[in-house]
């Protein structure tokens, strides 16, 4: 869009304009706008001639506005507040606002997120929150501006977001109780690799926390089951030979349950790196900035 006639002016003039039209007097006017009496006149010489009229004309009872004058000063009426709300410092007042917040990520974020969910709907009780399935195609909906905020998992966070690193949970083996290893202390890589496992499918078909890193052993594992979710992988470990290969924290969610047995995983696998991911042009954004900082507020509290 152009705009000819904005482009030829410049916009400096715009406050000694509402102060000598208010004012109607040179020396008023400067020290209403905090200038100095000469760089008054001289602003109003600049004005002349930007509108080609006079705009304040002398007479006996003092300063006069021209016609055109009048109507500029009606204008600036309307104007004036608008241009000054564009250009103030944005704030975010969460008990007003009505954002539409938009999160992904796998089934795991439900460890924190329903904390979340309480915090948002207490604090910015207009505002929704919309809590999207993870897909392969996660990352294109960030820079598509479909997400605001990714949680995910990863040791080598995608380079053209804004990450921060939120925790590290250490994975658990979990089967059934009357496993052949489940008398074990704690497992080792070989009775691992032994054994058949069901993985929590997150990205192209693979549990990549755990893959990616036995790839790089050359060591891969048997897989017998396939699975979408963290909260399904355990529950088909009883009366199998399965293993499921968990974070600690969505272990701990089934460990009273008496058909199962929970082993640390073995040494070789490092705990699970967890972290948010926004895209850089949300890095100043009020709204987002505060969604940020609950997230942060809410996993630096004591755990139940």
């Amino acid at each position: 869009m152009r705009m000819t006639h904005i482009e030829r002016t410049d916009l400096n003039l715009l406050g000694p304009l509402a102060a000598l039209l208010a004012e109607r007097h040179v020396s008023h006017a400067a020290e209403l706008a905090g200038m100095s009496q000469p760089a008054m006149s001289r602003a109003l010489q600049r004005l002349r001639d930007t509108f080609g009229d006079e705009l304040l004309v002398r007479t006996p009872g003092g300063y006069r506005l021209t016609p055109r004058a009048e109507r500029i000063q009606r204008q600036l009426g309307a104007v004036m507040p608008r241009l000054e709300t564009l250009f103030a410092p944005e704030t975010f007042e969460p008990a007003d606002a009505a954002e539409a917040f938009r999160i992904a990520g796998t089934d795991y974020a439900s460890v924190f997120v329903p904390a979340l969910c309480r915090r948002v709907f207490r604090d910015s009780p207009h505002s929704t929150l919309d809590f999207g399935r993870w897909h392969d195609g996660v990352f294109e909906d960030i820079e598509r501006g479909l997400v605001d905020l990714l949680f995910y998992a990863t040791r080598k966070p995608s380079p053209g977001l804004r990450s921060e690193h939120l925790f590290d949970d250490r994975f658990m083996c979990v089967m059934a109780r009357d496993h052949p290893l489940a008398h074990r202390p704690r497992l080792t890589l070989d009775d691992y690799l032994d054994s058949t496992h069901v993985i929590v499918a997150t990205v192209s078909g693979r549990q990549t926390a755990i893959d990616n890193l036995l790839d790089q052993l050359r060591r891969p594992r048997t897989v017998g089951l396939s699975v979408p979710y963290h909260s399904v992988a355990p529950l088909a470990v009883p009366g199998t030979l399965l293993i499921a290969t968990l974070p600690h924290r969505i272990a701990a969610e089934h460990a009273s349950n008496p058909a199962l047995r929970t082993l640390p995983a073995p040494q070789e696998i490092p705990p699970l790196r967890y972290h948010m991911s926004w895209h850089p042009r949300l890095d100043n954004d009020p709204a987002q900035r505060w969604l940020r900082d609950t997230v942060r507020g809410i996993l630096a509290e004591p755990s139940p």
